[in-house]
């Protein structure tokens, strides 16, 4: 996970900072595995979160206040009895462990001065907040752990709290060099897990940034490495902990487009090709970055059942699609039987009676051919047979034509609706898409009585160069940039043959600098079903050339002059406008 050591860190500097001298002011526990301590230092309030939630630990300060329960929890009950109006001491973290250390000042029943410490283990589904006494001993905690739940360490009232030493790992910040080779390049297993399996909290994301940062690749066994690759990994891990020791962090959350994809307290040189965004504080980070998962999350669960929707139809139209072209492929023996029936009818008048083939010329080809005769009928009736056979494929062949276009147009009507639900980043997109998939048939109206309310807008970029660029979201703004906002000389980009957005470059009735094509296409190239590709071949024409068939789903359209760029899907260097 990320909240590794090195994050952990990073927190336990910025607490000690903030809060050290601190008084607790008020102890609430909002969530079963969630306390909100609101403290107070120097006149200013912080409020701090503490979770040890199995599916998502985490530890920040917050102006984000919760509704508490109306009777408080008895772990809570506890905390306030023996800490509320305490002072924070110190914020420490052993080692580089994901633990931080909360020693706390306090008065007692009898206004005698004592000590307390309150323990957050950060460890996925181990998670737990622990609140012990000065000797060690273990008053309680959020989370009762028997032995019949662990084997390694009781966690439970009266028990003497210790850090569970589950695996043989060294301490990042004391181990030395022949410890460090040792212990990672003496391990048959690729060189990223040789790394986090040795050195306490390093996560598999901060050893994989090691290894690019030395130039190895993380896949290869540890123990097939050279003596100086040995010692140029040990170099940057050497340099890495420098920074952790002298507090030399770089908050900052990696996105891909508006997706985040990793947070960290160092700068992940391994994402080059995505964008870095910096924070103040790493408190900031984690509130930003795990309140943009949440936003995916939520809308990938509200858009489920619209994925659902389109997958079910998709996969029947598939298979409609598969059966029309079968269908297809046997009504391509009209033209042999057309041919049969007119060298029956011209040669016929030789075949005896009762004959079960012929042979004729057939002066299309100028070659010899065999057909086939049924032996109750007459040399006329069988021509006749044959031209019926013509006539049935040709009247089918007919009608498959126009339903085979009817099936792939709206095969591709919803895959580019399920491009657009991969895009889709706020319930106003979801709305907009849902009201397409009701006036399509997909799906069916609920007579509420209220008019849907569309607010969902396309994103909008600025380019290096200044130049005004929009990327529609679903087949509506696609239409509505391309057909209603866009002008005759603006130019339209789109991905070659597969779903994905109209993007829209405002001219202004200049002549655009390379780059903006550029940009223009990687935009085209990102918004598509080719956004994982490492190439995307993109259109791209003046507006002008862009037509509408005449009874196409929204979004279709027709061009016949263009040209076309080969390019890697990348948002960086463009300037998103909200």
């Amino acid at each position: 996970m990320a909240f590794d050591g090195i994050v952990i860190a990073n927190l336990a500097k910025e607490l000690n900072d903030t809060l050290t001298g601190g008084r607790i002011y008020k102890i609430a526990q909002p969530e079963k595995d969630e306390l909100l301590l609101t403290i107070k230092n120097q006149k200013n309030q912080y409020r701090l979160l503490l979770s040890a939630d199995a599916g998502l630990p985490l530890v920040y300060l917050t102006e984000t206040n919760k509704q508490s329960p109306m009777t408080a929890p008895n772990f809570c009950m506890l905390l306030r009895k023996h800490i509320s109006n305490g002072r924070i001491l110190k914020v420490t973290q052993p080692g580089l462990e994901r633990i931080l250390r909360f020693e706390i000042e306090h008065l007692d029943e009898l206004g005698d001065l004592c000590r307390k410490t309150l323990v957050v283990e950060i460890m996925g589904k181990h998670s737990n907040i622990i609140f012990c006494r000065d000797d060690g001993m273990i008053i309680d905690s959020i989370k009762h752990v028997p032995a019949q739940m662990s084997s390694v360490r009781e966690v439970l009232p009266g028990r003497e709290y210790f850090i569970p030493q589950t695996q043989d790992k060294q301490d990042p910040l004391l181990i030395n060099r022949d410890q460090f080779l040792k212990v990672v390049f003496g391990k048959p297993m690729k060189l990223s897990k040789a790394l986090y399996t040795s050195l306490t909290g390093i996560s598999p994301l901060i050893a994989e940034e090691l290894c690019y940062r030395a130039s190895l690749e993380s896949d290869q066994p540890a123990n097939t490495m050279g003596e100086r690759e040995q010692l140029h990994l040990y170099h940057m891990f050497e340099l890495l902990m420098e920074d952790v020791r002298e507090a030399r962090f770089v908050p900052n959350i990696v996105n891909n487009g508006r997706i985040p994809v990793e947070f960290s307290s160092i700068t992940l040189t391994q994402y080059r090709d995505l964008t870095c965004r910096n924070y103040d504080t790493i408190s900031m980070t984690l509130e930003a970055y795990y309140a943009a998962k949440n936003t995916v999350t939520r809308i990938r669960q509200r858009s489920s059942d619209l994925r659902r929707v389109v997958q079910t139809i998709l996969d029947r139209d598939r298979k409609k699609y598969e059966l029309q072209l079968k269908q297809m492929k046997d009504t391509e023996k009209k033209d042999k039987y057309k041919v049969y029936g007119e060298l029956i009818n011209t040669y016929g008048y030789h075949v005896e009676p009762g004959s079960k083939s012929m042979e004729a010329l057939n002066y299309y080809t100028n070659e010899m051919i065999t057909i086939p005769l049924d032996p109750m009928l007459t040399p006329l009736e069988n021509g006749q047979k044959y031209f019926d056979k013509y006539n049935k494929l040709k009247r089918t062949a007919e009608a498959l034509e126009s339903l085979l276009k009817q099936t792939h147009d709206q095969i591709l009507h919803l895959e580019s609706i399920g491009a657009a639900l991969d895009i889709a980043l706020s319930e106003e997109d979801l709305v907009q898409i849902k009201e397409e998939m009701v006036e399509s048939g997909y799906i069916r109206r609920k007579n509420t009585g209220k008019k849907v309310k569309i607010t969902s807008k396309p994103f909008h970029y600025i380019s290096s160069d200044g130049y005004h660029m929009y990327v529609g979201k679903n087949n509506y703004q696609n239409e509505e940039l391309t057909f209603k906002f866009a002008s005759g000389n603006d130019w339209w980009f789109h991905a070659k043959g597969i779903p994905g957005s109209h993007v829209i470059v405002k001219s202004e009735g200049a002549e655009l600098p390379d780059r903006v094509f550029e940009e223009a296409g990687r935009l085209a190239a990102y918004y598509s079903k080719g956004r994982e590709a490492g190439k995307v071949e993109i259109d791209y024409t003046e507006k002008k050339n862009v037509k509408k068939p005449n009874g196409s789903k929204p979004g279709f359209v027709v061009y016949y002059t263009n040209y076309s760029l080969t390019i890697e899907p990348d948002l960086s260097g463009l300037t998103l406008v909200d």
